[in-house]
């Protein structure tokens, strides 16, 4: 008989960590265990609050409603967890981690077996233009070749002249910059800052206006001077014809997939099958997930092997995540075997 299990756990932010939406200091999540046999699966249900398509009043219910019905299996679930993308994924994870003779091994890899690492980049908080610039500093000195930095929240001018400062000291060769604005810029200006930006030798930008603009989004990628790549307005796109009809009204440069908001894994390969169709290139972020969702992305992450950095940074920004065998070294995410896992509820 199977039967399953679901735990709430907050994360709490070393530092509070600013966004344009505002400043987090905690991360609530959730864990399914899945039970069989004598053998324990765990996967990691990380909704992101004021962000994931699936945050509503009634979430835990749907969380109950998921455990009475895993008898179900999993395809049957996933179906029926279509408008909840964070479920789906931790459902996927703890199947695979069921199946697993390692339940935290879901996907074995050169990465899992610490032969092979993944290209990350290091992520910029918003803040002073000091407090910026020290982050920027401490991510050069630690090996990273490719920095995100949040933008939108402080004056634009300010943020212009601190990617001016580090463009003084280190051209595109040396670091490569991803700007994120999250929706932050008007429909208004957006192009004309856009232009501004592109001046600094920039990688790209993400979401530079808010989701659901789909024509005035499609206008901005056709225009602009500075590759777009589409974050947020991929949340709550269910079906394929939906995400086909999406990327074809936008062409979008790239896409950014979180699978914690998209529908898992199984979500994350539609969009990347249909992305690839359209030459449109793409990357994988987690959603401020613990360790446990961190090392189901990134496991998973590793084996689409895609060439650029993946934005999978975040397990060391909580006080009291998972000890677990993922570590950040020399601006790649690796997974040291020698590291046991420390997961306590």
């Amino acid at each position: 008989m199977t039967r399953a299990t679901y735990h709430k756990y907050v994360l709490n932010f070393k530092q509070p960590s600013g966004t344009s939406r505002g400043v987090l200091k905690t991360k609530e999540t959730w864990f399914i265990v899945i039970e069989h046999n004598g053998k324990k699966g765990i996967g990691e249900c990380g909704i992101f609050r004021d962000l994931s398509i699936d945050d509503v009043p009634h979430y835990e219910d749907i969380l109950k409603w998921t455990c009475v019905n895993i008898h179900l299996g999993l395809a049957v679930l996933l179906d029926e967890l279509n408008k909840f993308p964070s479920i789906q994924l931790g459902l996927e994870t703890a199947y695979k981690s069921l199946e697993s003779e390692n339940k935290f091994e879901l996907f074995p890899s050169d990465f899992t077996n610490n032969k092979a690492s993944i290209s990350i980049n290091g992520l910029i908080w918003m803040g002073s233009e000091n407090f910026m610039k020290q982050q920027i500093k401490d991510k050069i000195s630690a090996g990273f070749n490719c920095i995100k930095m949040k933008i939108g929240a402080i004056d634009f001018q300010t943020e212009i002249n601190l990617i001016k400062s580090i463009r003084k000291e280190f051209s595109s060769k040396d670091i490569e910059l991803r700007v994120d604005a999250n929706g932050a810029f008007s429909k208004d200006d957006a192009l004309e800052k856009l232009k501004i930006l592109s001046e600094l030798d920039l990688h790209s930008i993400e979401q530079p206006i808010k989701q659901g603009q789909v024509e005035t989004m499609a206008k901005l990628c056709e225009a602009t001077p500075l590759p777009i790549a589409l974050d947020e307005e991929l949340i709550g796109v269910f079906s394929v014809t939906k995400k086909e009809e999406l990327l074809q009204t936008i062409n979008p440069q790239y896409i950014i997939l979180k699978p914690s908001l998209v529908g898992g894994f199984k979500g994350s390969d539609e969009w990347i099958t249909i992305a690839e169709n359209q030459n449109i290139g793409w990357w994988i972020t987690s959603a401020l997930e613990s360790n446990i969702g961190l090392n189901a992305i990134a496991q998973y992450t590793f084996k689409k092997q895609s060439s650029l950095p993946q934005g999978l940074g975040t397990g060391a920004l909580f006080t009291n995540n998972f000890d677990s065998p993922l570590q950040v070294k020399n601006g790649t995410l690796q997974y040291n075997n020698s590291v046991n896992w420390k997961f306590n509820l």
